[in-house]
């Protein structure tokens, strides 16, 4: 949680390379929801481990860069644990962060987590945190900002009320300053008399900069910008230039319980950040929620800024001004009338427009502001994002170009992921790298220019592209002339749902209701059809098929109704009052076969290669093309301009996110690399392989006959109880077991299959899956079929035995396609291939060969999902007899279904498979009663 510490919410400060204008390094640009490339000071992106030591780093706030080093005050004003009162130095930092064109090799966990500082400031050595009450020349208390030139090191040491100059980038730990302002001496750290600041006075300074021989203080509780002409070079010296206030005395400390505002173009309030690019000041001046720009370097007292950013003009204040409200109205809700965010979101309940709270003009309490590469940066703390302007800004209330931390101006997204933080407190900037810090996930993040961008969820699973919602009304009862049938569609925010009827004829069947019924939402809209939803007739079930138009769980919010006329002898009934079954396919579990997509116009790989499969172990090249999950080159299927096609790496499982770019030799010999994605890694979110090619709107799925031999199944339920006797019988031969005291279900299943092994005509084996006995005819074909087998528990007896069916069927030919030749039939078997199952559980047999990248071996044992697996099949459960991985393939799941005795035959059934919250793509199978 964020702390509050009075109008402070979080400080921030920040610094460029030697002090100077930076140029564009690397030809390339940033996009809206980029995730970082790297990250310095944890383990992963989502670790937030609170040891600190020269590796890992706590609520960092103020960063700086020159002369190939990072500077980090690792404590912050806002509350972040742990504040460890140090500075961190970085020296010869290009060794320890791979380029963004370089070639990662899996050295360690996550190869893009780097980073060890060199130096510490404030403490002894890098494990101690201890806070310094007394100030002395190497003394610090809550240092939240830093800068450097290249040569000198500045911090302001915010409750010692001072700013400390080192004349050259201390090379040694616990190096005490050469120079002191703010205090008379290095062991002061008092105020001025009745508070009243003077020339050479600080009040809890958060922010310092140097710029062409400059040094700049925020002053931040005095409200006002310090400007030194000359980098001090003698304890105590006075500044030449104050903003903010008058002169040097003036302390002004404005009501904040009044509702009127005192912001002006010559005041701030609590202004936490001051740096320039040589030509335009820039101050982040928190209290009043925005940025302030002075066109050129401000030399005399209380000079009015040009252009401000973040308010309607320099008179305003409020904190995401995004809109206000009519207050002379009766109306409830009130009007809305838009101040920044002049873009509609949407319409109330009295059908008056309504606006976002946040949007791309909008700023909440601002940490930090910086020029780089001729682009402005800003850093938004309270709205846990930076903002990106292409151009320094020379209007007032500009919008921001894009953002980083958010996919979108009016989103707010405070996590740990790839792609987000929280509460960023400073930034720095070498030429082609963004660094951010974000105190409350205790890192640094890292941001890259990159020629070609990767699309926001350009990661899916590969059996799952698209997960869409869908829903039918199934149309029964007894035909009647002049019935009317009426489909209802809209959303959520829908005041009047779309109504769409039919009115029945004496001639009509039942699929002549349905197809009617498609005829009339095909034909709306100027025959552009509903704009929510696709329809389609399932003349096999009487049933309107309606497919969402949009992908993933926003389909879910598209309502459904059906209804017919009073009288009505025809029935319609909805599958539920919304469409289902719409997923994120972009959640993404460890193992996972995914498909990396390309951005309109833009190209992954300048070769379309595929591996050979054949081989036991899968390319981390291919084609010239790799691809890196948090530094780890991933396993490669196949490559292309437009897709590729990769494993995640087992070894992410212990996160919740990481990130994933493409890297390219394209044919002229440069290196391609794209903006890095986030990737949400979940335990568990299966997708069902589709046949391939197949366009059909759910495709047909790749599934095939499971067993040549007719089966049954007996499940083994309850609980045990010594001496109760369980049996199995086949035709007129009885299989008892007598149940010990140190029996499980699964030990009392395996023993009855060891009876059983012994019967002429059946086989028993254990499901991998539930407490499960799988009964087999020994002989193939349909001759198996018709064995009659039962099962039954002694008289009150605790354990509950359940045969499925009465008979054994349903032989076929394993490993056959299941066509709309040779249908599936209830009560068979089936294999249906996905993957995104997960880590399967391990054991010493099984862990040595669940490998990255490495096909699993033929003739190893079945594994078991750590998350549950379950299945619907034509409206009905189909029960999961084993999910195994598939030998000889790398990523792939072979699940075994035993479809339910009662199904209907339906040339389309429906089949999806689940894990927790998560269901597959929707795919279909042929299904036929014998």
């Amino acid at each position: 949680m964020k702390s509050l510490s009075g109008i402070i919410l979080c400080a921030a400060t920040l610094l460029s390379q030697a002090g100077m204008p930076v140029l564009l390094g690397q030809a390339g640009s940033f996009t809206n929801g980029q995730a970082a490339r790297l990250v310095i000071g944890q383990a992963t992106f989502t670790s937030e481990d609170s040891n600190s030591s020269d590796v890992f780093i706590g609520g960092v706030s103020g960063l700086a860069y020159g002369a190939d080093t990072l500077i980090v005050a690792d404590s912050n004003f806002v509350g972040a644990s742990p504040v460890n009162h140090r500075v961190l130095i970085y020296q010869g930092l290009s060794a320890m962060l791979p380029g963004p064109t370089a070639d990662l090799i899996y050295n360690r966990k996550c190869p893009v987590c780097v980073g060890q500082a060199t130096v510490v400031l404030g403490q002894p050595d890098f494990t101690t945190a201890t806070e310094n009450l007394n100030a002395t020349p190497s003394a610090l208390r809550l240092p939240t900002a830093v800068a450097t030139d290249g040569v000198h090191v500045v911090v302001a040491d915010t409750d010692h009320n001072r700013v400390l100059i080192w004349n050259r980038i201390p090379s040694v730990n616990n190096q005490a300053a050469d120079v002191v302002v703010g205090q008379a001496d290095m062991v002061s750290i008092t105020l001025p008399p009745n508070n009243t600041p003077t020339a050479k006075s600080m009040r809890g300074p958060q922010g310092v900069w140097i710029q062409n021989g400059k040094l700049y203080v925020a002053d931040t509780q005095n409200n006002r910008i310090l400007i030194y002409n000359h980098i001090p070079t003698t304890n105590g010296v006075a500044a030449d230039v104050v903003l903010g206030e008058p002169d040097f005395t003036t302390a002004t400390q404005p009501d904040l319980t009044q509702q009127t505002t005192s912001a002006s173009a010559s005041n701030m309030l609590n202004p936490v950040s001051v740096t320039s690019d040589g030509i335009h000041l820039f101050v982040t001046d928190l209290g009043y929620n925005r940025v302030l720009i002075w066109n050129s370097i401000p030399s005399t007292n209380g000079a009015p800024a040009d252009v401000e950013i973040g308010q309607p003009d320099f008179n305003s204040s409020v904190a995401n001004n995004a809109f206000t409200t009519d207050t002379t109205s009766t109306l409830t809700p009130q009007p809305e009338i838009p101040v920044l965010c002049t873009v509609s979101n949407g319409n109330d309940s009295n059908s008056n427009p309504t606006y976002p709270t946040v949007c791309n003009y909008t700023l909440s309490f601002p940490r930090f502001a910086l020029a780089g590469g001729g682009r402005l940066f800003i850093a938004d703390g309270g709205n846990d994002r930076v903002l990106v302007y292409n151009t320094i800004p020379t209007q007032n209330a500009p919008a921001a170009d894009l953002i980083l931390g958010e996919l979108g101006g009016t989103v707010v997204q405070a996590t740990d992921a790839a792609d987000s933080m929280y509460c960023p407190m400073s930034m720095a900037w070498d030429g082609t790298n963004l660094y951010v810090s974000d105190p409350y996930d205790r890192r640094i993040t890292v941001y890259s220019l990159a020629p070609t961008v990767l699309p926001y969820q350009a990661v899916r699973n590969a059996a799952s592209l698209d997960i869409i919602a869908d829903g039918t009304v199934t149309i029964g009862g007894t035909i009647h002339s002049g019935d009317i049938v009426t489909i209802s569609l809209g959303t959520s925010n829908t005041a009047t749902p779309a109504q769409y009827s039919y009115t029945v004829k004496a001639t009509d069947t039942l699929n002549e209701v349905v197809q009617g019924l498609v005829n009339a939402i095909q034909a709306s809209s100027g025959g552009q059809g509903d704009p929510n939803v696709l329809v389609t007739a399932d003349i096999t079930t009487e049933q309107v098929v309606l497919t969402s138009r949009v992908t993933g769980d926003a389909g879910n919010d598209i309502t459904l109704a059906a209804t017919v006329s009073s009288g009505s002898q025809v029935t319609a009934t909805a599958s539920g009052a919304n469409l289902s079954g719409g997923g994120d396919a972009a959640k993404i579990a460890p193992g996972t076969i995914v498909a990396i997509l390309a951005g309109a116009g833009t190209s992954l790989s300048a070769q379309t290669a595929a591996a050979d499969l054949t081989q036991p172990t899968l390319p981390t090249h291919l084609g010239g093309t790799s691809v890196y999950f948090n530094g780890i080159p991933a396993p490669l299927y196949s490559v292309s301009p437009t897709q590729v096609m990769a494993q995640i790496p087992w070894e992410v499982n212990d996160t919740t996110s990481i990130n994933a770019y493409v890297r390219s030799v394209m044919s002229d010999g440069s290196i391609m690399t794209t903006t890095p994605v986030a990737v949400t890694i979940v335990p568990a979110n299966p997708g069902v392989f589709a046949q391939p090619g197949d366009t059909s709107n759910p495709p047909a799925g790749m599934v095939t006959h499971a067993s040549s031999r007719a089966v049954g199944i007996v499940s083994v339920d309850g609980s045990v109880t010594a001496n109760d006797v369980v049996t199995v019988t086949i035709e007129d031969r009885t299989y008892n077991y007598t149940v010990q005291s140190t029996d499980t279900l699964t030990s009392i299943r395996d023993n009855l299959v060891a009876v059983i092994s012994q019967d002429p005509k059946v086989s028993a084996e254990g499901s991998g899956e539930y407490t499960r006995i799988i009964l087999k005819a020994l002989v193939e074909g349909p001759d198996g079929d018709n064995i009659a087998y039962g099962a039954s528990a002694s008289a009150a007896a605790t354990e509950v035995m359940t045969a499925f069916t009465t008979a054994l069927c349903c032989a076929n030919v394993e490993n056959s396609p299941v066509t709309q030749d040779n249908p599936a039939v209830p009560g068979e078997f089936i294999y249906v291939y996905a993957t995104g199952l997960g880590l399967p559980v391990l054991n010493d047999t099984i862990a040595p060969l669940v490998s990255t990248g490495v096909a699993y071996p033929q003739g190893a044992p079945i594994t078991t999902p750590n998350s549950a697996l379950s299945a619907i099949v034509g409206g009905s459960t189909a029960d999961v007899i084993t999910a195994t991985l598939e030998p000889g393939t790398v990523g792939t799941f072979k699940v075994t279904l035993h479809l339910n005795s009662g199904l209907s035959s339906d040339t389309a059934a429906t089949l999806t498979v689940a894990q927790d919250i998560y269901v597959s793509k929707t795919v279909t199978v042929p299904i036929q009663q014998q």
